[in-house]
C-alpha cells in the first residue's frame, strides 16, 4: 500500500463503518450524506482489496477482515487523535524526573523551599541537579539532557528566560576579622587577601572582570571552584569573599559570618531561569517553572 495515497479521512469513514455496519447509520455517524459514505466504502475497498461490508438479507455484516481491523483501527486513530491533545501532568501520581542545572549558590538558596513544594505536590517526582557549566561549554547534546538552568546572564540559546530574584554583592568576613567593617574603604577593601570563585566554563571571577573595568586589581590568594567553598574558607581564615549578598545571609549564623558593604557596588545582580523553547507548552515544565517562581518570589520577599 502506498501511504501517499492515503487519506485520513478514509479510516474515520472507515471506523464508522466498521462500528454501525450500515451504511446510512455511518454517514449520521459522520455526518455526511449517503451516497459521500458510500462513494468512501468503495474506496476502501478498492484500498483494502476487501468488500468490508456485504449484504445478507436486510441487513449487511462485517466480513472476517473487517471484523479483525476493528480493534486495531480504533487503538490507531486514538493514538493518532492523542497527538493534538495536551498532556496532562498529575502531579501526585507522576514519576518525571527532572534534570536541572544551576550553581552552588542557587542549590543553597532555592532547593531546600523548592523540594519541600515539589515533596507536598509530587511526592514521587525526583530532582537531579547537575553541576553548573558556562555557557562556551553548554553543548547542544548536553542541553538537550536538561529541564531548566538557574543563571546570571542571557547566554544559553534555544531558552527562553524569566527573572526569578534579585541579589546583591558584599564582602563576607569571618567575626572577629581583624579588618571587619574598615574592609567598607578602599583601601583596607585592596589591601586585603581574597578569596575568588572561579565556576566551570569561566576565565575568571566575575567580580574581577568587573573591577578590571574599574581599573582596580584586588589581591587573589585563593581561587576556589563554588561559592560555599569560599564562605567554608573565609570563615576560617582571615580571606575576603566578595560574594552574593543572600548567600552570606543564609550562612552567616551556620558559619558564623559578617557581611560588610563593599567600597565599590556592582549593583544588582538578576538570577534568571532559563527553560528549553521544546519544554514551553510542556505540562510538566510548566509545573516546575512555577513553583521556582513561586520560590524566587518569596526569597525576593526575605530582607538580607
Amino acid at each position: 500500500m502506498n501511504l501517499n495515497s492515503l487519506d485520513l479521512n478514509l479510516l474515520v469513514a472507515l471506523d464508522a463503518l466498521l462500528r454501525e455496519a450500515s451504511v446510512s447509520r455511518a454517514a449520521m455517524r459522520l455526518h455526511l450524506s449517503q451516497p459521500a459514505t458510500s462513494h468512501a466504502l468503495q474506496r476502501l475497498r478498492d484500498l483494502i482489496g476487501d468488500p468490508l461490508l456485504v449484504r445478507n438479507g436486510t441487513r449487511m455484516e462485517l466480513t472476517p477482515r473487517a471484523q479483525a481491523l476493528r480493534a486495531p483501527l480504533a487503538q490507531a486513530l486514538d493514538q493518532v487523535r492523542s497527538l493534538f491533545v495536551p498532556d496532562e501532568f498529575d502531579a501526585i501520581s507522576s514519576e518525571r524526573h527532572f534534570r536541572l542545572m544551576m550553581p552552588d549558590l542557587a542549590v543553597e538558596l532555592l532547593m531546600p523551599p523548592l523540594m519541600a513544594k515539589v515533596t507536598r505536590s509530587a511526592p514521587n517526582v525526583t530532582i537531579d541537579v547537575v553541576p553548573w557549566r558556562g555557557p562556551a561549554i553548554f553543548t547542544p547534546d548536553f542541553a538537550r539532557t536538561i529541564d531548566l538552568v538557574i543563571s546570571i546572564g542571557n547566554a544559553f540559546k534555544g531558552f527562553h528566560r524569566q527573572q526569578i530574584y534579585t541579589d546583591r554583592d558584599a564582602l563576607a568576613v569571618r567575626r572577629g576579622h581583624p579588618l571587619g567593617t574598615k574592609l567598607a574603604k578602599r583601601e583596607t577593601f585592596l589591601n586585603a587577601r581574597h578569596v575568588a570563585v572561579v565556576i566551570r566554563g569561566q576565565n575568571e571571577d566575575l567580580i574581577d572582570t568587573w573591577l578590571r573595568s574599574k581599573g582596580i586589581e584586588r589581591r587573589i590568594a585563593l581561587v576556589v571552584p563554588g561559592y560555599i567553598e569560599a564562605l567554608h574558607v573565609t570563615a576560617r581564615t582571615d580571606l575576603v569573599a566578595f560574594v552574593p549578598r543572600r548567600l552570606i545571609a543564609a550562612l552567616s549564623k551556620q558559619l558564623s559570618l559578617v557581611t560588610v558593604p563593599p567600597p565599590l557596588d556592582p549593583g544588582i545582580d538578576e538570577q534568571h531561569m532559563f527553560y528549553p523553547t521544546r519544554a514551553q507548552m510542556d505540562p510538566g515544565s510548566i509545573w516546575l517553572r512555577r513553583l521556582v517562581l513561586e520560590t524566587g518570589r518569596e526569597l525576593e520577599g526575605k530582607k538580607t
